[in-house]
């Protein structure tokens, strides 16, 4: 049955124009590629380091306060493309968003999530847009040096809702991944940054726990200042912590003067005790390290050993030092050196 001639009168009907799809150009591919391995391998030292941070209050002296027990950023927290790129990656605008919650921590426990968008801390806004990290430091900072918890405005799935997110006593050290293919990792006394070469030689969580301990150990021991190190680290560090570091700045030891024997082996006992506090083995602890200065001695003047030299002492005091650490742990006396 043929249908019926349209009317006359009937409107006519036009579909919109679907939006054009956006072209990714292969620029604009690597920067979401580089992106995405950054953050799958920051979220890995992030879980590591958790243990390490929060069950080694006591052993990390000074150096111990309350902290938020999460991380945020936006889109403009990384520079040029890469800003495009979180957008595409994570989904990243101009709000501040959970980039990693500590494991652990009272932010873990209230449930806040990786992704939840930060509104208001105790009913204070939170800056948006560029510089929004910085601006929310200002804004954090006195509320976590005064109170026990925070009342946080979260964005999530499209509602707003109020966490009580108590805070984390843990040590105060911020952990970032190096984007450097040596084998290396740096501790300027506050920050510890591990490079993407040294987590692929780890390979596994505990043996990156190893070295995360050992740097934890030299924070707190104040080695980087006592070694008049501070300055040349923190410019190492403020460099491989970037999407795309300058690499001239990693062929030699960047200024970086070698450790002594002593510090080395005092970083060794306190790591030691610091790995057992937070779950971790330590019957690999030896072999890792004689591993490591055998495929990068300190010839390799960009890698590890040229900056922790004296592994022949070290591994001396490691025969007496894990022993020890083991039969207190097997007593089960107090896990302190």
């Amino acid at each position: 049955m043929p249908l019926p001639p349209a009317s006359q009168d009937a409107p006519a009907t036009t579909q919109a124009p679907l939006p054009e799809a956006q072209v990714v150009t292969p620029r604009m591919q690597a920067a979401r590629d580089t992106l995405r391995s950054v953050v799958t391998q920051q979220d890995r030292l992030y879980r590591v380091a958790a243990p390490l941070l929060i069950n080694n209050v006591e052993l990390c002296r000074t150096q111990a306060r309350g902290l938020l027990g999460f991380t945020a950023k936006n889109k403009w927290s990384y520079p040029g493309e890469y800003a495009d790129a979180s957008a595409a990656v994570l989904g990243y605008g101009d709000m501040l968003q959970v980039s990693g919650v500590l494991a652990g921590s009272g932010a873990a426990r209230a449930g806040l999530r990786k992704g939840d968008g930060l509104i208001a801390a105790d009913g204070k806004a939170l800056p948006t847009g560029a510089g929004a990290e910085t601006g929310a430091a200002s804004v954090f900072g006195p509320l976590v040096s005064s109170r026990t918890q925070l009342s946080m405005t979260i964005s999530r799935d499209g509602s707003t809702q109020v966490l009580k997110v108590p805070v984390t006593r843990a040590c105060a050290m911020r952990i970032d991944l190096g984007n450097s293919d040596n084998v290396n990792s740096y501790a300027d006394g506050a920050r510890i940054s591990v490079t993407r070469g040294m987590i692929n030689f780890a390979q596994n969580d505990e043996t990156i726990a190893y070295v995360l301990a050992k740097d934890i150990a030299h924070n707190v021991l104040g080695h980087a200042a006592a070694s008049r190190n501070t300055a040349a680290i923190g410019a190492v560090i403020d460099n491989v912590t970037r999407v795309q570091p300058d690499q001239t700045m990693l062929t030699g030891t960047a200024g970086i003067r070698p450790l002594s024997a002593d510090m080395e082996i005092a970083a060794d006992n306190l790591a030691l005790y610091m790995l057992v506090r937070a779950g971790y083995g330590i019957d690999r602890y030896k072999a890792f390290w004689q591993k490591l200065a055998a495929q990068y001695p300190a010839s390799v003047q960009n890698g590890y050993v040229a900056l922790h030299p004296n592994v022949g002492p070290r591994l001396m005091a490691l025969d007496r030092a894990i022993p020890a650490v083991k039969a207190k742990q097997a007593a089960k006396k107090p896990l302190v050196p």
